[in-house]
């Protein structure tokens, strides 16, 4: 701790002032050499091109090394771009994963609000990124289509970058792939990366990955090319199934384990609402259930407002298996009589389709609390008063936190301070606003065995129980 607190105050903010310089050095070349560029075609490169590639390799080379990464290993051989069009990496964990790309120059897959960046939006448009547009419907169709034009160039354009996980996780495994990488059915060299140091083994959050380990005098940064993987005639025409076994490969050789939860569901795990899930929270299978099945909905703040009227008139109605399909407009199938498991908590084949509206609310808005609890006020509200009981408020909060049984006698308690047995929506909404860590303060402390997954920094294998619960998926951004 005190050589932490030491290096914060000399060492960290020296080596943040040289990266910046050092970006600021290399603004001029990546300009001039992006100015003029055509976005659908390749430029040849010429005489001074190929300098300011070499002069910007070496600048940014100068600002790692100041960063404490003195010597970097590499492991295999690169491919050429006519060889693999595509360059596979994992895991992605940092910011410092940046360092690939600009040993490689390589394209990487973007967002196009980052070119809009003083600085840093000139430096980016050097290596010819893809662009992702969020406001544009058909981005996403847009860039698999740039990808695919660029991948069988006959390696005209420059290798495309990519970290198929989509995003951060703590290298404890490997998450699923996401297609994109995989769709155009190239040739692709699978890529790992790896950092052994000290002071991160144990991975925290971005911008304490950031501070510790330029606080550390020395890094380590080790990047391996594996061979060459060519896909079969079948997975040319699977995406899927490409994608699984460039996983399995690039997980041997990392010497991780791999699990079936998704960017989706890292995002649901790290959501930044007023109620973080726990880490033995059945949300995330529940979540993979959703996808399977098709059920995320379009326009989801109409159909949870819609499945919410339907639920309030069924007045707390157990259904059964076929009356939840029915419900859903779906089949009956073996992944909806897990889905209809998660709910039917007694084992009398009957569950309240109310919790599921939460469930999916969570699911859909994981970020917005304050709406899924109206949602599930509005379903759980009595006609004359609009309230809800203590023993309702407890269904309510353990389905949002995808547990088993929650105590909220302290929480109930506060709320309702004229001791009336009954709390409404604006007495919650008023309370919340006046204890935005109520979760923190009234829950976690009532129900010591609820573990929030980002407040948590151990590193564990992710498994599934009997119960369909994930026990230890910590992701951090």
């Amino acid at each position: 701790a005190e050589f932490i607190a030491l290096m914060t105050v000399t060492l960290f903010p020296i080596r943040l002032l040289i990266a910046a310089f050092m970006m600021l050095l290399a603004w001029p070349f990546a300009f001039i050499a992006s100015v003029g560029r055509s976005e659908t075609t390749v430029e040849p490169q010429c005489l001074w091109r190929r300098l300011v590639d070499i002069i910007l390799r070496i600048i940014m080379r100068v600002m790692w090394f100041a960063g404490g990464f003195h010597w970097m290993t590499v492991k295999g051989r690169r491919a050429l771009p006519t060889e693999a069009p595509i360059l596979t990496l994992a895991p992605h964990s940092s910011y410092f994963d940046a360092i690939p790309v600009t040993m490689t120059m390589s394209s990487i897959v973007m967002k196009a609000e980052s070119k809009d960046i003083p600085l840093w939006g000139t430096l980016i448009k050097y290596i010819r990124p893809v662009f992702v547009s969020r406001s544009d419907q058909d981005s996403r169709k847009k860039t698999v289509e740039e990808i695919k034009r660029r991948a069988r160039s006959g390696g005209e354009w420059p290798q495309i970058m990519i970290f198929p996980e989509g995003t951060c996780t703590n290298r404890s495994c490997l998450i699923t792939f996401k297609p994109g990488a995989f769709i155009p059915a190239v040739p692709v060299q699978p890529v790992v990366i790896r950092y052994p140091n000290k002071l991160v083994s144990k991975l925290v959050k971005g911008f304490q990955i950031l501070w510790l380990t330029l606080c550390q005098l020395h890094n380590e940064f080790v990047i391996e090319f594996l061979p060459i993987y060519t896909p079969s005639e079948e997975e040319k025409k699977n995406p899927a199934l490409f994608a699984i076994n460039v996983r399995r490969i690039m997980a041997k050789a990392l010497g991780v384990p791999i699990t079936d939860y998704s960017f989706e569901d890292c995002q649901l795990a790290m959501a930044e609402g007023q109620l973080r899930l726990p880490v033995d929270t059945c949300l995330l299978e529940f979540a993979k259930l959703v996808r399977r099945l098709g059920l995320k909905p379009q326009n989801s703040e109409k159909v949870l407002q819609e499945y919410g009227n339907r639920a309030r008139k069924l007045e707390g109605q157990k259904l059964g298996l076929e009356d939840f399909a029915h419900f859903l407009d779906v089949p009956v199938s073996d992944m909806l009589r897990d889905m209809f498991g998660l709910f039917d908590e007694h084992e009398d084949n009957r569950m309240d389709i109310r919790e599921y509206v939460i469930a999916l609310s969570v699911v859909c808005r994981p970020a917005k609390t304050l709406e899924t609890m109206k949602l599930a006020f509005k379903m759980f509200e009595a006609e004359e008063d609009g309230a809800i009981t203590e023993s309702e408020l407890a269904v309510i909060l353990k389905t949002a936190l995808g547990v088993s049984h929650i105590s909220v006698s302290h929480l109930f308690t506060a709320i309702d301070v004229d001791d009336t047995g009954k709390i409404t929506f604006d007495k919650f909404r008023n309370f919340v606003e006046h204890h935005p860590d109520f979760a923190e303060d009234y829950l976690y402390t009532e129900n010591t065995d609820l573990h929030s997954a980002p407040y948590n920094d151990h590193q564990t294998q992710p498994s599934l129980d009997h119960d369909g619960a994930i026990d230890g998926l910590k992701k951090h951004n």
